[in-house]
Parts: structure tokens; C-alpha cells; sequence
């Protein structure tokens, strides 16, 4: 399981690429990858977002993330997981996150990949404040799944 925050643009399939590429995920014992990957929208509660600002809070951040990684391997047989997630300066269309789960079996997959998102939308130490037309706005909660 493994956790990254990168304050920096990334490219979730290069990302992607690269980790299942180290040779530490098990060959043979994988059946099933479920992948999200969330990207900024240009629009929230009705109106245009030209920009975000998100920031977190380090080390707890990392920590939180670590957290719901290991709830979801006592949940559900995983062989591995992974989530990278932004921070920083974000346009509309920039990846914001990427979570990958890796199980013997869809459903594991499936169930633990959602599970790791609603967590991460709604609890993780992370905070958007979004750069509108006439200014600029805290989010004050997600929107829902």
C-alpha cells in the first residue's frame, strides 16, 4: 500500500504505469485492478471555477490516507493499493487523484476502490478553495458520490 501527496502536476497513467512496473505486485495472483482517477471540473454549485487552491495538512494527510489503506485490506482481500493525490495550484481538467486497488477478485476491487474515494472525499485532511469570476470561495462540503 502506498500513499504519495504531490504538490506538482501528474499524469495518473504514467503514474500508473510506473508503479505496476516496480516488480513488487505479485505476477499470477492478480485478477482484478479497479482504477479512479478524479480530475478539477470548470463548474460548482451553478458557477464557473476558473482555479483551485487545495492544501492539506502534512503528515496528517499522509497519515489519514495510510489509515483508510489498511481499513480497506482488513475489509476486503487486497493484494495492494495505491492513491497519489494533488495539492497545490489545480485548473480545470488537472488530475486530482488517483486510486488503484489491486484484488484476486472484482467485487474486492470494485468495493475497496469506492471505499478508499468516499473516504478520501469526506474525511481526509484536505481543503479546496476555489478561484471564481468575482473571487474566491472555501468549499464547504463535497459533492456527493
Amino acid at each position: 500500500m502506498t500513499v504519495h501527496i504531490l504538490d506538482a502536476a501528474f499524469d495518473p497513467w504514467h503514474h500508473l504505469a510506473e508503479y505496476c512496473n516496480n516488480g513488487t505486485q505479485p505476477a499470477g495472483q492478480i485478477g482484478a485492478t479497479a482504477v479512479f482517477v478524479g480530475t478539477m471540473r470548470d463548474s460548482n454549485q451553478d458557477e464557473t471555477v476558473q482555479g483551485m487552491l487545495l492544501e492539506h495538512y502534512p503528515g496528517m494527510t499522509e497519515s489519514y490516507l495510510e489509515k483508510i489503506s489498511r481499513e480497506a485490506v482488513r475489509r476486503w482481500d487486497l493484494i495492494d493499493s495505491l492513491i497519489v493525490h494533488r495539492v497545490g495550484e489545480l485548473l480545470p481538467g488537472d488530475p486530482i487523484v488517483l486510486v488503484a486497488v489491486w484484488s484476486a477478485h472484482r467485487k474486492a476491487a470494485f468495493e475497496a476502490s469506492r471505499y478508499l474515494m468516499e473516504e478520501l472525499k469526506s474525511k481526509a485532511p484536505l481543503w479546496k478553495k476555489e478561484q471564481l469570476r468575482e473571487g474566491a470561495r472555501w468549499v464547504e462540503r463535497n459533492t456527493p458520490g
